[in-house]
């Protein structure tokens, strides 16, 4: 989908928070939003937001917003027998016969595992350490097969963890459900949502078949250092420190502490010309503190 296209009509697997983020962009640009959710509650607010909604289930709908789409977006996580998009879009695009511009596969950096804190880059042996990024590789690798046998231009974007508005450790220091985990040497990377959504429809405009982008921040760091900064920021006291093991942490939280690892975006900005807005957290969240009026 070159730079001069005309305004996408973007289909996204999913109605989570991301792939709303996508449709809010792509309908900003003045093009569509089509996004599957199973749930009828959450595709009458995805409605009532601006976009389509549809069941992922209802063959027929999807075959129809497959005919319609330039672009598809795939970031429902994958399930034990693997992704759910691949499933449910591969037939509908071998029914209608559609072939859209760009398929984006939101993947994980989960799928590098623990890297001793070193750098990590897109072409480095994919070595997992938790189920739930070893069902990434899997994807990807489905993804990329499917892309190869169909002619299709798939894409693979491994993000780290997202924040943005909402979603934040200055939500989670406000709502007094914040925790300090030190693990010494541990770090990692950050994106705030509207830069992963800009590396997107970077990608849309400047497609590669076969590509993989880590789309992150510009500085790993540990999780504590942020949530310290974070308090005194807010003029909030330091929230509790607890281990790793603590019932107060939750699951996600400590599969994140399974890797350590320093994430490379240099191959996004240099073939996709895309630059976060928020090269590090101290922007992402300092500008989250300004739209609050703190």
């Amino acid at each position: 989908m070159p730079a001069d296209a005309s305004p996408p009509t973007l289909l996204v697997f999913g109605g989570g928070w991301l792939g709303q983020a996508a449709a809010r962009e792509a309908v900003r640009r003045g093009g569509r939003a089509i996004l599957t959710s199973r749930n009828p509650d959450r595709r009458q607010a995805l409605i009532a937001g601006g976009s389509e909604a549809i069941d992922p289930d209802d063959a027929a709908a999807l075959d129809h917003a497959v005919r319609d789409a330039s672009a598809v977006l795939v970031t429902a996580p994958p399930e034990s027998d693997g992704c759910p998009g691949l499933k449910r879009l591969v037939p509908a695009l071998t029914r209608t016969g559609a072939f859209p511009d760009w398929i984006g596969y939101v993947s994980s950096t989960a799928v590098y595992g623990d890297r001793g804190g070193g750098w990590t880059f897109e072409d480095d042996p994919l070595n997992a350490a938790s189920l739930e990024g070893a069902r990434r590789v899997r994807a990807e690798r489905d993804w990329l097969d499917a892309g190869r046998g169909m002619g299709l231009t798939v894409q693979l974007f491994r993000l780290p963890a997202l924040y943005g508005p909402g979603r934040s450790p200055l939500d989670r220091l406000r709502d007094g459900t914040a925790r300090i985990v030190r693990k010494p040497g541990q770090v990692f990377n950050r994106i705030h949502v509207d830069d992963a959504v800009a590396g997107l429809f970077a990608s849309m405009a400047r497609p590669r078949p076969g590509a993989a982008y880590t789309l992150c921040d510009d500085e790993p760091a540990p999780a504590d250092v942020v949530m310290e900064w974070a308090a005194h920021r807010l003029g909030l006291p330091r929230p509790p420190e607890v281990d790793l093991n603590d019932p107060s942490v939750s699951d996600a939280m400590r599969r994140f502490y399974l890797d350590s690892k320093r994430l490379s975006n240099a191959r996004a900005k240099a073939e996709l010309g895309w630059r976060p807005r928020y090269p590090t957290w101290r922007e992402g969240l300092e500008a989250m503190l300004g739209d609050a009026g703190t």
